[in-house]
C-alpha cells in the first residue's frame, strides 16, 4: 500500500492507496512544531479505527509546502518504515513540462494537482485550489504546465477582516447567505466572501480563456470548492481528491518497474 501525504499550510491531507484504488482517506490540522514521533502517534490514531495495520504501508510520497515540517516527514518514514518518504521537487519525473521562468518557484501541490488534472481529462484545463492561498493553474492541450496566478485564501481573508477591522466579527465559512444584499454584519461579510470569491474565480478564469485564446475545462478542489462552485458560473467539475490522486500518479512514475 501506498501512502499519500499532501502537507499544506492549514491542512495536512493524507490517503492510503492500493494501486489507483484510494482505500481511505484523512484531513487534519497543520501544527508546523510537530515531531517525527508525534507524526508516528497521529498516524497510528487514523490508521487504527480504520483498521488498516501501519506496517502494511510500503511507501510514502510526500508534497509539503511548510519546509519545517519535511524533515519531521523524513524522520518518520525512517522510524516506521526504513526509508525516507518520496518528495515531491523540481528534481522528480512529473511526465509534464513546466513552462513557469523558475520551475522550483512552483509549489509542489500546484504541480501535483495538475498532473492529476490532465491525467483524468487530457485537454486544457484551469485548475483552481481554494487551500490557504486560491491558487488559478493553466495546463495546455498538450500536457504543459504553463503557469497561473495566486489569490488570497477565502479563510485568510475573512480572517484578515477580523484582525483588521476592530468592529467586525470572525465569521466561519460553512454555507452561503440567502441574499447578496444582506442586513446584518455576519451576513454581509459572507456575502462579501461567497459572492465575492465566485466573481474572483469567474473574472480570473475568463481572463485566462481570453489571453490564451482557448476554451479550457475548468476543474475545482480544495474544501470550498463545492460552496463556491454553487455561485461561480465558470467551474465544471470538483475533485475533492485531485492532491492525492495526483501524488499515487507521481510515485508511480518515479518507482521502479
Amino acid at each position: 500500500m501506498l501512502l499519500c501525504i499532501d502537507v499544506g499550510n492549514t491542512n495536512i491531507v493524507l490517503g492510503i492507496f492500493q494501486d489507483d484504488t484510494m482505500l481511505n482517506h484523512w484531513r487534519i490540522r497543520t501544527e508546523r512544531d510537530m515531531t517525527s514521533d508525534e507524526l508516528g502517534i497521529l498516524v497510528n490514531n487514523l490508521l487504527v479505527p480504520a483498521q488498516f495495520d501501519i506496517h502494511r504501508i510500503r511507501n510514502v510520497i510526500v508534497s509539503c509546502v511548510v519546509p519545517p515540517l519535511l524533515n519531521a516527514f523524513k524522520e518518520f518514514c525512517l522510524l516506521y518504515f526504513d526509508h525516507e518518504p518520496m518528495i515531491v521537487s523540481p528534481n522528480i519525473k512529473t511526465g509534464m513540462p513546466i513552462k513557469y521562468d523558475n520551475p522550483k518557484e512552483v509549489g509542489a501541490d500546484r504541480i501535483v494537482n495538475a498532473v492529476a488534472a490532465y491525467q483524468k481529462y487530457r485537454t486544457g484545463l484551469i485548475v483552481v485550489d481554494f487551500g490557504t492561498a486560491t491558487t488559478f493553474d493553466y495546463i495546455s492541450a498538450e500536457g504543459a504546465y504553463e503557469g497561473g496566478a495566486i489569490a488570497p485564501g477565502i479563510i485568510i481573508s475573512a480572517e484578515a477582516l477580523f484582525q483588521k477591522a476592530s468592529k467586525l466579527p470572525r465569521v466561519e465559512i460553512f454555507a452561503k447567505p440567502k441574499t447578496v444584499v444582506a442586513k446584518e454584519t455576519m451576513d454581509s461579510i459572507s456575502s462579501g466572501l461567497v459572492y465575492g470569491y465566485a466573481g474572483l474565480v469567474d473574472g480570473m478564469v475568463n481572463r485566462i480563456k481570453e489571453e490564451v485564446g482557448s476554451d479550457l475545462t475548468v476543474i475545482a478542489t480544495g474544501g470550498l470548492a463545492p460552496l463556491i462552485k454553487s455561485e461561480a458560473r465558470s467551474i465544471d467539475y470538483i475533485e475533492e481528491f485531485l492532491t492525492l490522486e495526483g501524488l499515487n500518479t507521481i510515485f508511480k512514475l518515479n518507482s521502479p518497474r
